[in-house]
C-alpha cells in the first residue's frame, strides 16, 4: 500500500505541511483569531461535511467574520489537498482540519473589517487512537481550571484559541489521567478538552445542555439520533460533581473519537471512581449504534467522495 504524505494549502498554495508558511502577522497566530473544524474520512467520503460546514458559518458569524470560500470552493480545495497527499490512490483515511484566519494586519486587536481571510487546509495521515482506550476505556480528571464562561466566550465560537483547554489537559496529565473534564463557573460539568462526555446515572444516559457552556457536538449530536432510532434516549441535564460520583458507566465523544469509554474519573478530592473495562452495557450500546448511524449516513453522501 502507498503511504501518504501530509500536505496542507494555504490559500490556494499545496505543499508538505513543513513547508507550509503563513506570515507573522497573521491574527490567527498573533490572537488566535480564527475558526476551524475538523472531520475523518471514511472510505474518502468526509464524515458530516455539511454539519461541520454549518457550524464554520455559525462560528464566523459569531465573530463577525465573512467568509471568502464558498462551502463548494471550500470543498474543491479540500479535495485538491486529499488527492496531493496521495491519500485517494493509497486508499487511506485521512484527519482533514480546515481553519479560517481574519488574515494579515497590523498588531492591533481591532480588526480591519476589509482585511481578506486567509485559510488554512491540513490533510495528514488518520492515526489511530490507542487500542486500550477502547478495550479498557480512557482516564479522565476534574480539572482546576474552569471551563471560559458563556458570557466571556461563546463555547460555539470554534475558534483557534484553546488555551484554556490546553491548561485542562496538563493538569489531567499530571494526575495520571489521559484527559480532564472541565467544570463551568457554576461547577457543573461541561465536557472534556475536545470531547462531549456522557454518563449513565439511574440508568439513564445524561449529557450536559448546551446551556452548561460546551461546544456544540456533531458527533453527540449523530449519537442522540442515532440512539433514538433504537429506542435509546439521551437526557440532556445539568450534572453536578455528586451526580457525576454516582454515575456508573461513562464514555467522550468526538470526531475522531467516536465513541469512547471512559474507564475512570479522578475527582478534585483525589478519589477515583472506576467504570468497567471497554464500557457498559448503554455504552457499548451506543458505540453500536453509532457504527450503523455512520455506515447509513456514508451509504448516503456517497457522492461526496473526496476520490
Amino acid at each position: 500500500m502507498n503511504e501518504i504524505q501530509n500536505m496542507a494549502n494555504v490559500d490556494g498554495v499545496i505543499t508538505p505541511v513543513g513547508e507550509a508558511r503563513i506570515p507573522v502577522m497573521d491574527r490567527g497566530f498573533l490572537y488566535g483569531d480564527s475558526i476551524y473544524e475538523v472531520f475523518r474520512t471514511y472510505g474518502g467520503i468526509p464524515l458530516f461535511f455539511d454539519e461541520h460546514w454549518e457550524r464554520l458559518e455559525n462560528s464566523a458569524s459569531l465573530i463577525h467574520l465573512r467568509l471568502r470560500l464558498t462551502r463548494e470552493q471550500m470543498m474543491e480545495e479540500i479535495r485538491r489537498t486529499f488527492m496531493a497527499s496521495g491519500a485517494g490512490a493509497a486508499g487511506q483515511d485521512v484527519y482533514v482540519r480546515y481553519c479560517v484566519t481574519r488574515g494579515e494586519g497590523p498588531v492591533d486587536l481591532f480588526p480591519n473589517p476589509e482585511l481578506p481571510n486567509r485559510y488554512v487546509i491540513i490533510v495528514k495521515e488518520l492515526l489511530p487512537w490507542r487500542a486500550d482506550f477502547y478495550s479498557r476505556g480512557v482516564r479522565l480528571a476534574v480539572s482546576q481550571t474552569r471551563r471560559n464562561p458563556i458570557n466571556a466566550l461563546n463555547p460555539n465560537i470554534k475558534g483557534g484559541n484553546y488555551l484554556n483547554n490546553v491548561l485542562g489537559v496538563i493538569e489531567a496529565r499530571e494526575l495520571g489521567a489521559d484527559d480532564c473534564i472541565m467544570l463551568n463557573d457554576a461547577g457543573l460539568v461541561t465536557e472534556s478538552s475536545n470531547s462531549n462526555v456522557f454518563f449513565v446515572i439511574d440508568d439513564d444516559i445524561c449529557t450536559p445542555g448546551e446551556s452548561a457552556g460546551q461546544l456544540r457536538g456533531l458527533t453527540r449530536e449523530a449519537l442522540n439520533e442515532a440512539c433514538a432510532a433504537h429506542g435509546l434516549d439521551i437526557l440532556l441535564r445539568d450534572i453536578s460533581l455528586q451526580d457525576a460520583a454516582n454515575a456508573t458507566e461513562s464514555f467522550i465523544t468526538s470526531a475522531t473519537r467516536e465513541v469512547m469509554p471512559v474507564r475512570s474519573l479522578v475527582f478534585p478530592d483525589g478519589h477515583t471512581l472506576e467504570f468497567p473495562e471497554g464500557g457498559g452495557e448503554l455504552t457499548r450500546q451506543a458505540m453500536a449504534h453509532y457504527r450503523d448511524y455512520v455506515e447509513r449516513y456514508l451509504r448516503a453522501h456517497a457522492d461526496q467522495r473526496l476520490n
